[in-house]
């Protein structure tokens, strides 16, 4: 065991069960600080010791204020953003620690600073909600892309119900009839090409617009 006191550690694990709520909720923070869910679940079974970077890893990952595990909480003092985070398994930083405990003062592992460096932990959660936002945009994305797919399928039924052809027999016999003017009889032929063309224009339109939206081009880099 490491060099705090053991009362802080019994807080430690009684938080670490609040936080946790459920045996799906261990699999959860399991997922987002890149733990085994089986390990996790020994360790809110109190089977398992953990040391202080662990702590501290779950208040990065999960978003929580530094050393808000030092201190008794209830399950209605989770603020909403780390409930949802546990919820929805979206960590704000990447944990790369270790929850065994040593003999030396806790850290994250990697180029950072200590964890106790605001700065450093500034940086990471900044990344994290970066991160986050252009997943949150890229979600967004994929589902107008999708709602516009059905939207044109829509159009496209409906531009087939338009049948130009089925109205020619009764163009010819106006036009053979003597009750129109050659210029009435010019203007309603020439009108019904028209719509004819254009209907088809929209077809292809239409066509080129859901094979787009089937296979979208990426963005350039640097875009």
């Amino acid at each position: 065991m490491e060099d705090f006191d053991e009362t802080l550690f019994l807080v430690w694990r009684a938080n670490l069960g609040v936080l946790v709520g459920t045996p799906g909720g261990a699999g959860r923070l399991a997922r987002m600080m890149n733990f085994s869910p089986s390990f996790m679940k020994l360790i809110v079974a109190g089977q398992r010791d953990f040391n202080e970077e662990f702590v501290r890893g779950i208040e990065l990952v999960t978003g929580l204020p530094p050393h808000w595990m030092d201190e008794r909480r209830d399950a209605d003092e989770i603020p909403p953003d780390v409930q949802r985070a546990l919820d929805e398994e979206t960590p704000m930083a990447v944990f790369r620690g270790t929850a065994h405990p040593q003999p030396k003062r806790s850290v994250l592992r990697g180029p950072e600073p200590l964890l106790s460096q605001t700065e450093a932990t500034r940086r990471v959660a900044d990344l994290a909600q970066q991160q986050a936002e252009a997943n949150r945009r890229d979600l967004l994305f994929r589902k107008n892309r999708d709602l516009l797919s059905q939207d044109l399928r829509r159009l496209e039924r409906q531009l087939g119900l338009l049948q130009v052809d089925a109205m020619q027999p009764k163009v010819d016999d106006l036009i053979a009839s003597d009750r129109m003017s050659e210029a009435a009889k010019a203007d309603l032929t020439g009108r019904l090409e028209q719509i004819d063309k254009h209907v088809k224009l929209l077809h292809q339109h239409v066509e080129k617009l859901v094979v787009l939206l089937s296979s979208p081009d990426e963005p350039e880099a640097g875009e």
